[in-house]
């Protein structure tokens, strides 16, 4: 199992969200508003007058054989839209809980 970790520009999460049914990786926890700006490039997303854009993030656990499908969707896309920013970071879950 891991944990995969979603940052984005607002105009991907139906695209992200449809990724994730068709992937069966049905539970997940999405944060709405986020702020940030991406270390490599990208325009900053800090709900301001000057940079009025914000970001989303959701957090889902996946089983291991879904991980690599999923990235490659989210980087197809990234490439397609490099500006709007995407991210993605992979943990490994230790114990599933309850």
């Amino acid at each position: 199992m891991k944990a995969v970790f979603i940052t984005f520009d607002q105009a991907h999460k139906e695209r992200i969200i449809d990724t994730l049914d068709r992937l069966n990786c049905r539970g997940y926890t999405a944060w709405q508003q986020v702020t940030g700006r991406g270390s490599v490039s990208g325009e900053p997303h800090y709900g301001t007058h000057a940079w009025p854009s914000l970001a989303s993030a959701i957090i889902t656990m996946v089983p291991d054989h879904s991980v690599k499908p999923l990235l490659e969707k989210l980087k197809t896309f990234d490439e397609e839209s490099p500006k709007l920013g995407l991210r993605a970071f992979v943990w490994k879950i230790e114990d599933e809980g309850v």
